[in-house]
């Protein structure tokens, strides 16, 4: 992902430069967004579709933060695992959820594509692997992915993840076909073109000083205007400054930090075959390859914001760990973006009070929550639609201010630590059984081998002689001798010879 990345969309420079200007009128609007990412670009570019008069105040840039700062993997699901899912809101409405998820990818890929937005980069699949070895624990996961919440996916063995992962840190594997990623900054720059090209307005350098959401007509004040609407969406995640202090503070703050190496030829594919997207079950890496020859990787992570380039050398070692037949790799550019994770697990979609809305929360959620949440809330302002109820068991609770930010910040040490351990000891099983079945086959051989022989005749026995008796034997037989040859002699003075 470039951070020169140039803006999709076909309207000229000088359309986009005057659509871009800092708010500095006073107006009057259906619907007032704030936050340009790629939540409440998505609630702007529906609800403009929809024919309600749009504005979006961001207070930056489009894109500046975490949505312009993502490896763009889409794929269905959430942060929260599907079998706690189940756990908290029960089979059918995790059905349901489940389903608003699937929607939202295929709205992302419905606008990807290279006529809306060129340079979009589209590529297919995405293999969550497993450090440890879990053979037995995802059948059931298949099933009920498969069969229960018909999502297409396929279960990988050992031998097959490895051949396309050149490394003995990975077992098994799920395989989801129907996955794709794109070029994240591309894409929040195309949306805001088009939800520009359907109407909506985006100020950007417009900062909320204060907000009354009292009344029929809610009233937005910026430094140089004001504003009013029926509705107000809120899309700024963490950073929705002092007049949403409490909103904000249900979010815990993470800093996800990734790097985009040099070129690296053609080791790269004697490493890695697959040309999807790559995450470990236990979250700690996440990468692709781009550009062909390239490889984009995300680890590291921090609850406080620190300069992007002070991980660089620690990404460079985490993927020559994983991958050492690439040697050294050189880093050519790094970056971050600070995401809102919520302590449930799930974003927070849905109506605070009359005319007030949220969109929240989709950090370790994925791009698929941000777009199934945005066309929700449009549609449920403007046609009525009650399915964001669904996301009420998940609450607004506050994340522990910095008391929360520490202990986010021990246990992600402690996940990653965990996660190391686990993956040694499952690699030291796997060697040990290998030996024992190296040792059981060589006694196997060596079992046939003598089953098979054939046996040796035994020459005859040589006859006996008086020097292979044993000596009490030939004793034996020497004092017979002797007495047969006294006999002879007295048989001699005995009968004389002729007279």
């Amino acid at each position: 992902m470039s951070e020169t990345s140039s803006e999709a969309g076909s309207l000229s420079d000088t359309a986009s430069v005057r659509e871009r200007s800092r708010l500095s009128f006073d107006l009057d609007v259906d619907i007032c967004v704030v936050g340009a990412g790629l939540a409440g670009l998505t609630v702007a570019l529906e609800a403009a579709r929809l024919g309600a008069s749009v504005a979006v105040l961001e207070g930056r840039h489009v894109g500046w933060n975490a949505s312009g700062h993502q490896l763009g993997t889409v794929m269905p699901g959430y942060g929260l695992p599907i079998d706690e899912l189940i756990e908290r809101v029960g089979f059918e409405d995790a059905r349901e959820l489940w389903s608003l998820s699937k929607q939202g990818a295929d709205y992302i890929r419905t606008n990807a594509t290279e006529e809306l937005m060129p340079g979009i980069g589209l590529s297919e699949g995405a293999l969550e692997v497993s450090n440890v070895d879990v053979g037995d624990r995802l059948i059931s996961r298949l099933q009920l992915l498969n069969e229960d919440f018909e999502t297409e996916v396929e279960g990988w063995q050992v031998d097959r993840v490895r051949d396309q992962l050149k490394t003995g840190r990975y077992f098994h594997g799920v395989y989801y076909p129907g996955a794709f990623q794109l070029d994240g900054r591309k894409y929040v720059h195309g949306l805001a073109a088009l939800a520009r090209r359907a109407g909506a307005r985006i100020f950007e350098d417009t900062p909320v000083v204060s907000i009354d959401p009292s009344g029929i007509r809610k009233r937005i004040v910026t430094p140089s205007a004001r504003l009013r609407a029926s509705h107000i969406v809120l899309a700024g995640n963490i950073h929705l400054g002092a007049p949403l202090r409490r909103l904000s503070e249900t979010l815990l703050p993470i800093w996800r930090y990734a790097a985009v190496t040099a070129p690296l030829g053609e080791r790269l594919a004697e490493a890695i075959v697959f040309q999807g997207s790559v995450a470990d079950s236990d979250g700690v890496d996440h990468y692709r390859i781009v550009d062909g020859d390239r490889l984009m990787w995300a680890s590291p992570e921090t609850t406080w914001a620190a300069r992007p380039q002070r991980f660089a050398a620690a990404i460079a070692r985490r993927i020559h760990t994983i991958f050492p037949q690439l040697g050294e790799v050189q880093i050519a550019d790094v970056f971050s973006g600070a995401v809102g994770q919520t302590v449930h697990g799930m974003p927070q979609i849905g109506q605070l009070r009359r005319g007030l809305w949220v969109a929240s929360g989709f950090g370790r959620q994925g791009l698929n929550t941000s777009a199934m949440a945005g066309q929700l809330i449009a549609q449920s302002i403007l046609r009525g639609d009650e399915r964001w109820r669904l996301f009420s068991p998940f609450e607004l609770v506050w994340a522990g201010g910095s008391i929360g930010r520490v202990a986010g910040h021990v246990v992600a040490l402690w996940v990653r630590g965990s996660s190391a351990t686990a993956g040694a000891l499952a690699r030291y099983r796997e060697r040990a059984r290998a030996k024992e079945r190296i040792r059981e086959a060589r006694l196997v051989e060596a079992n046939r081998r003598a089953r098979t022989r054939p046996a040796r005749p035994r020459p005859p026995p040589d006859p006996p002689s008086l020097e292979r008796l044993p000596a009490r034997v030939a004793s034996e037989s020497e004092q017979d001798e002797g007495r047969l040859h006294s006999n002879s002699q007295e048989s001699e003075k005995v009968w004389p010879g002729p007279v």
